[in-house]
């Protein structure tokens, strides 16, 4: 039996259809599946616990996380995959979802507890997965069970209101979460849909005075990373992209990296958390950077192996 922590990752898979140029093209996604997929190029011991649809696009997306390492505990369900409509302007990505009774949805609170591996030290999710319906529900009853059971909970809401019928309901949701949980990272404009009408320092005091987590953690896109561990601030400055070819996944990429760190640390819980020093932290952050701008390289979520990672940061 490996003697490496358990990382147990959920939430939505899907298919994003993407024009570039005019140019259509069929890629696995979502983003705690791009999660799941970056930390088993790293070599994790992770697991997915989310449903995967049988039809052939599920194939698809079960062969790319068995391929990246990862095991699905999640199981199959023959209802039909999510779809993503993406297009990139510029490099940056907007969305459209097809979503109504798809596979990563047939989940409640006790199949989600009946696929946690056993002696799972941490649990993710995020984005699509909170934003209505009964498996959103599920999704945050789960995540304060294993908050109270002593497992690291990490949370990347990856905010998108424009897909959101009640946006209200939505923003107390993640609210509440964020009272439950461990680890939170999120984007200026995540930051921005939760509160809105706050400057960014209203906004982050808000939001600190309001969470658990140990760690809060704001990306600013080419304007770099902060991070906040109780008292101690750090920030950073965003890793060179040497060419860019898209974001796609690049946040995924820093939060699976950020997660791959302290699993290697062995600080998966949040009293073990408390241990980490600045230095821990920057150097986690740096990490974490660099491994999103080598994707930000590539075309679409392709996040890079921990040698190529090593490499970068040697």
């Amino acid at each position: 039996m490996s003697t490496r922590p358990i990382l147990a990752i959920g939430g939505e898979n899907l298919i994003d259809h993407v024009t570039s140029d005019g140019v259509v093209s069929a890629c696995p996604g979502g983003s705690p599946f791009n999660v799941a997929m970056a930390l088993g190029r790293q070599g994790a011991d992770v697991h997915y616990i989310s449903p995967i649809s049988t039809d052939s696009w599920g194939d698809m997306l079960a062969e790319t996380l068995l391929g990246s390492g990862v095991v699905l505990d999640g199981g199959r369900n023959a209802a039909p995959t999510t779809m993503s409509r993406v297009t990139l302007t510029d490099g940056v990505p907007s969305y459209r979802f097809e979503r109504e009774q798809t596979a990563e949805r047939q989940i409640t609170q006790e199949s989600l507890a009946a696929a946690l591996p056993e002696g799972a030290a941490a649990v993710h999710t995020g984005s699509l997965t909170l934003t209505d319906g009964a498996d959103a529900a599920a999704w945050e009853a789960f995540c304060a069970e294993s908050h109270a059971a002593g497992r690291l909970v990490s949370l990347d809401p990856n905010v998108r209101l424009s897909i959101i019928a009640d946006v209200e309901g939505y923003r107390e949701r993640i609210l509440r979460m964020c009272q439950r949980l461990d680890l939170l990272k999120l984007s200026d404009e995540d930051l921005e849909g939760l509160f809105p009408g706050c400057t960014q320092d209203e906004a982050l005091d808000a939001l600190r005075n309001q969470t658990s987590a140990r760690i809060v953690i704001l990306t600013r896109g080419g304007d770099g990373v902060s991070a906040w561990m109780g008292a101690e601030r750090v920030d950073i400055p965003a890793a060179l992209v040497a060419t860019l070819v898209d974001t796609v996944g690049a946040g995924d990429t820093f939060m699976a990296t950020m997660l791959a760190g302290l699993a290697e640390k062995n600080v998966l819980s949040g009293a073990a958390l408390a241990t980490l020093t600045r230095d821990d932290l920057t150097l986690l952050l740096h990490r974490a950077s660099t491994a999103a701008a080598l994707n930000c390289g590539r075309s679409g979520c392709n996040p890079p192996s921990r040698d190529e990672i090593e490499a970068a940061t040697s």
